[in-house]
């Protein structure tokens, strides 16, 4: 019963929120930038408004508090939900700023990536330091096998938090892809979660609840983009659920189309400089090349949600889910 509320309620929070957002973001003309060397059919998607990641993050945010109260939650409970919502609030707080510059200057300039790296860097290490006042272990478990990485998890942490919330902000280029891809993803960990630790169940629940009423809105055509605000704080999710779990490596199992996504833009960069000029593919991230091979739209984000849950399938097999 309890995981039924949590969803319906944080759905219907978060509806409400994007009926405000919507038209105040249209109002104050934070809309969409589109990048005039992107496909020419995004040309029309300009002036959308974004940065409506702020309606999941609020919408979980007050769903969850209102059943950590209802349920009258340990402080066990509590330390799992500031683990979550810690790099969540943050690297939403961080897309939010990017954001509001991309909006305010009229172009695709916001936060110097040093500065940003440099605030990711700050994050990891307060993260790293709460995780630890928590009495979390720094073990990594590969098969039967462990490994106890000491302060070098930090580093690891660092590397998941951005690794993560930069392939969710790469895939986030179509009507409803990262959102979907989300909804798998934290499909397969709540799986998981189910089992081992129900708190951070219920949590993810109340954000698949959230994002499940920004598809609403955000699916083709999309009425709102979540933005970096919203593509960052997912991202930065994925990689806390990884931690929390114990299941670092299946996190690139599990988001196996964002690593993809990721890997086709490195690859692209890299021959173009190499060959001086060439391509692999007609445009990365992976979803344009086939947007520019004549696929729509629609059938490019339904094929990933495919490859999504594919991966999100193979992830619970290899973890023994099923």
């Amino acid at each position: 019963m309890i995981v039924i509320f949590t969803f319906v309620f944080s759905l219907i929070v978060t509806i409400i929120l994007l009926l405000q957002l919507i038209p105040k973001l249209e109002q104050l003309r934070f809309g969409q930038i589109v990048r005039i060397e992107g496909p020419k059919n995004h040309l029309k998607k300009g002036g959308t408004p974004t940065m409506g990641g702020i309606a999941f993050i609020v919408g979980s945010l007050i769903a969850v508090a209102v059943i950590s109260l209802i349920n009258e939650w340990e402080h066990e409970q509590y330390k799992v939900a500031i683990l979550f919502f810690l790099p969540m609030i943050f690297y939403g707080v961080l897309g939010f700023v990017d954001d509001y510059l991309v909006a305010i200057r009229r172009n695709n300039i916001g936060i110097k990536p040093s500065m940003k790296f440099f605030l990711q860097i700050m994050l990891s290490v307060l993260y790293f330091y709460i995780y630890l006042s928590f009495d979390m272990d720094t073990v990594i478990r590969v098969s039967s096998y462990e490994f106890d990485l000491v302060w070098v998890y930090g580093i690891l942490i660092l590397l998941m938090f951005t690794s993560s919330s930069n392939a969710v902000n790469l895939t986030d280029g179509l009507d409803g892809l990262a959102t979907g891809l989300m909804i798998i993803a934290l499909l397969a960990f709540s799986t998981i979660a189910f089992e081992t630790n129900y708190t951070l169940f219920i949590i993810i629940i109340s954000v698949i609840g959230s994002l499940v009423a920004f598809l609403l809105f955000n699916k083709n055509p999309a009425k709102i983009f979540m933005g970096d605000t919203g593509s960052l704080a997912l991202g930065a999710i994925l990689a806390a659920i990884a931690i929390i779990l114990k299941k670092e490596l299946l996190l690139i199992v599990i988001g196996g189309v964002f690593v993809i996504e990721t890997l086709s833009v490195i690859l692209q960069v890299a021959y173009f400089k190499k060959t001086k000029g060439k391509r692999i593919f007609l445009m990365s991230p992976l979803h344009h090349h086939f947007e520019l091979k004549g696929m729509k739209e629609h059938s490019v984000v339904e094929m990933f949600w495919v490859m999504g849950f594919l991966f999100a399938i193979l992830g619970l097999y290899l973890n023994g889910a099923i």
